[in-house]
């Protein structure tokens, strides 16, 4: 994986501490932000609703999106420098003068021999993670599912379909950021391959 792949969560770890303090003035509207753009998996978003206490949302908060992976940790970074987050909170000024050192290799763009390699990886769950996961409807799946006889194949036809609806969204972070959703996770030794450099 490297010292990549870690770049976005490392640029978020380093300012964690900073970021505790100037959000905890409004936990809720940063976790609103957050949900409404998809950081957080269901369960996280529960997880770190039921908080009472301001500082403690926003570290579970934090700390959700660095478990997710990079996608989610860039995410944040972005929602972060929005206009309504930095009028809501003036202090937040310094995030816009933070660039991630170097982009993740897990930046561009999944490719056909990946998404077989992931479509080996999922198992008898392909559908649950294609319903769930990749926002893929249901007749879609069944159409996939009588198209093609082999397990490796439905999941790579599933995955060549999310590939084409994401278009420029489909990137290997992001798929791996998908799969690795803690209601169905996959084995990270299984999919860490999506975040290695070629």
């Amino acid at each position: 994986m490297g010292d990549d792949q870690a770049a976005e969560i490392q640029l978020l770890r380093r300012q964690k501490a900073k970021l505790i303090e100037i959000l905890s003035s409004d936990a809720d509207f940063v976790l609103q932000h957050a949900d409404s753009r998809g950081l957080l998996s269901p369960h996280g978003y529960q997880q770190v609703k039921a908080c009472r206490v301001p500082g403690e949302k926003v570290t579970e908060l934090l700390d959700h999106i660095i478990q997710r992976g990079p996608e989610a940790a860039q995410g944040l970074l972005e929602l972060l420098k929005e206009q309504a987050l930095q009028e809501t909170f003036p202090l937040l000024h310094f995030v816009k003068d933070l660039h991630v050192r170097s982009l993740s290799s897990g930046s561009r763009l999944v490719t056909e021999k990946q998404l077989m390699a992931a479509a080996r990886a999922v198992g008898r769950s392909w559908r649950e993670i294609g319903r769930l996961a990749l926002d893929i409807p249901s007749v879609k799946l069944e159409q996939i599912e009588e198209d093609h006889s082999l397990h490796v194949e439905r999941v790579f036809a599933m995955l060549h379909y999310w590939r084409n609806c994401q278009r420029e969204k489909a990137t290997a972070a992001h798929l791996h950021s998908l799969l690795s959703q803690e209601d169905f996770a996959l084995p990270p030794e299984r999919i860490d391959f999506l975040l290695e450099a070629d």
